[in-house]
């Protein structure tokens, strides 16, 4: 059963896992958003309680 020899399949899965390791994870990181988070306002909101009339 030759899909059981563990030479040929464990260099492809090390391969695979460096390509995903060393390639992949720059490529992702340089891309940038489109839009760049704007600061929140600063003012603060005026918060009142409601007054429920069936309580």
């Amino acid at each position: 059963m030759p899909q059981l020899n563990p030479s040929p399949w464990l260099a492809i899965m090390i391969f695979s896992w460096l390509a995903f390791l060393i390639i992949v994870p720059p490529k992702v990181m340089a891309h940038l958003f489109p839009n760049e988070p704007s600061p929140q306002s600063t003012e603060t909101l005026n918060m009142e309680t409601w007054n429920w009339p069936w309580l």
